[in-house]
């Protein structure tokens, strides 16, 4: 039996901002490793099929459910693995967790196979990967057998920030030949996050587990259920499936069918379907108790919970120095940062914005992303360092009618062969070799050597050697946006609405 990883992949992680933005959230981050979340998230199924032989895992490579603007950076995080994803799957518009579902179930039975599937989020952090696989391989034994799995963190505090799965009784299918690493339980209902008093019963009662967000079943049975309870958001999703398209690893959907979809998570559409009056009508609905150091980071207050702190409670990334002061947590990304008889902040500091929070107050970073967004301020979506799949570009100066930019190609890509209507841009080779196309001219330029690409020029910017390119780029004209460019040839298949 075919275990397929479902890799979902569409959060903004907006309340770690300023490290995370729209353009590049916390999944892409190395927040609690050398690692990034996505591939710690890849990474943490290693070693399953070998450590539990018995039960004849059969693990493939994962399907990722990404926003189609991410779709670049997951694929350079799948290359920096020497990994290969089973596919990257582009939705056009968020349309949250059930239809993400949907489309990668879609997807596991295209060629007649029905893998069980296992659906992680990429932006959890899971401290004892042995005992997750070892749990996992218990969720695969019992969705083979019909039953939809879910997976409770056993808590160790009253968190009002999580939603709770209220267990039942030990779960043991009579049909089951070999034992459980572990013990499943019924699941009895699915609750919203509470109060601190509310919070704090659920944890002395011993009857309650925060919802993580892991599912395991049947790709057959996801879509029989969403079928039977969203039919709805089953055929919105199988529309835009259908009339999708696939190049090289990434499937694009199409993009008016899925904007077409209603969203809903997971849990709504179909799980809590399956607790409560509906259990005795649908397969078992069965949770399996985690302790295996799991976190959603979900806050800068949890990512210094989970860190290394020094003696005095302080967890310093970066040039970061402190005085006098406890239990804070200082991330510096370009200046230094130093603190003085403070205690209980949060301080990240990044070339374009430096964030300053109460530890306790973490959760309202949310108001800082909310007026920036509404601002239609740049600090919202991208970092100063913005990603492209050809390498990343970062403005290092501007002014009226100019603007200056660090361009690093990496070797062998090429930005795609384009043209301005109202800038002209001047390029200085700092160090490496560029291959310049400008109309119906191709010639190189080596360490400070220069060219210029006059206002309506086709041109394209090329690294040919085996060292990144790194140009200075200067802009001149009437209009400077990103969105000023007309493309002609691109090897990443982008539009122009793809900007840089």
């Amino acid at each position: 039996m075919l275990l397929q990883p479902v890799i979902l992949s569409g959060g903004s992680g907006t309340r770690l901002w300023p490290l995370s933005r729209e353009a590049y959230p916390k999944q892409f981050l190395p927040l609690t490793s050398e690692h990034t979340m996505l591939q710690e998230t890849v990474r943490r199924l290693d070693g399953l099929d070998q450590e539990h032989p018995r039960r004849g895992i059969g693990l493939v490579d994962p399907l990722v459910v990404c926003n189609e603007a991410h779709r670049f950076l997951v694929a350079e995080q799948f290359r920096l693995m020497s990994r290969t994803p089973g596919a990257i799957i582009l939705e056009p518009k968020g349309r949250n967790t059930a239809p993400a579902l949907t489309v990668a179930a879609l997807a596991a039975v295209r060629d007649g196979a029905d893998p069980v599937l296992l659906v992680m989020p990429a932006d959890h952090l899971i401290r004892n990967e042995p005992a997750f696989r070892a749990a996992v391989a218990d969720g695969f034994t019992l969705a083979e057998q019909g039953a939809v799995v879910t997976f409770g963190i056993v808590p160790d505090k009253p968190e009002v920030g999580y939603g709770y799965i209220r267990q039942g009784d030990v779960f043991q299918p009579p049909q089951l030949i070999e034992a459980l690493a572990g013990t499943a339980y019924r699941l009895n209902a699915f609750v919203e996050k509470p109060d601190v008093a509310t919070a704090e019963r659920y944890l002395a009662s011993g009857e309650y587990l925060w919802n993580s967000g892991l599912f395991v079943l049947k790709a057959s049975l996801w879509l029989s259920l969403i079928e039977r309870f969203r039919p709805d958001i089953a055929q919105a999703a199988a529309h835009a499936y259908a009339e999708g398209h696939l190049s090289g690893q990434f499937f694009g959907l199409a993009s008016a069918a899925f904007a077409a979809c209603p969203s809903d998570s997971i849990d709504y559409a179909v799980m809590e379907h399956l607790t409560g009056e509906g259990a005795g009508e649908g397969p078992p609905a069965v949770v399996i108790p985690l302790e295996v150091g799991w976190s959603d980071v979900g806050a800068w207050s949890t990512l210094w919970e989970v860190s290394d702190q020094d003696a005095a409670g302080n967890v310093l990334d970066g040039d970061a120095f402190v005085h006098d002061a406890n239990n804070n947590l200082l991330i510096a990304r370009h200046r230094m940062v130093a603190v003085v008889g403070v205690d209980d902040l949060i301080v990240v500091e990044t070339p374009d914005a430096v964030l300053v929070v109460k530890k306790d107050r973490a959760q309202d970073v949310k108001a800082v992303t909310q007026y920036l967004e509404h601002a239609g301020r740049h600090e919202f979506r991208h970092h100063q360092r913005v990603h492209r799949p050809w390498g990343a570009y970062e403005s290092i100066g501007q002014g009226a009618r100019y603007q200056v930019k660090r361009l690093s190609v990496k070797p062998g890509e090429s930005l795609s062969l384009q043209m301005h209507h109202h800038r002209a841009e001047h390029w200085v080779v700092v160090s490496g070799t560029a291959r310049v196309t400008c109309d119906d001219k191709t010639f190189l330029i080596t360490e400070n050597q220069s060219t210029y690409i006059p206002v309506g020029s086709t041109h394209r910017l090329e690294n040919p050697g085996t060292i990144p390119l790194e140009i200075i780029e200067v802009q001149s004209g009437s209009y400077l946006g990103e969105d000023d460019i007309v493309r002609f040839e691109d090897v990443y298949a982008r539009s122009s609405k793809d900007a840089g």
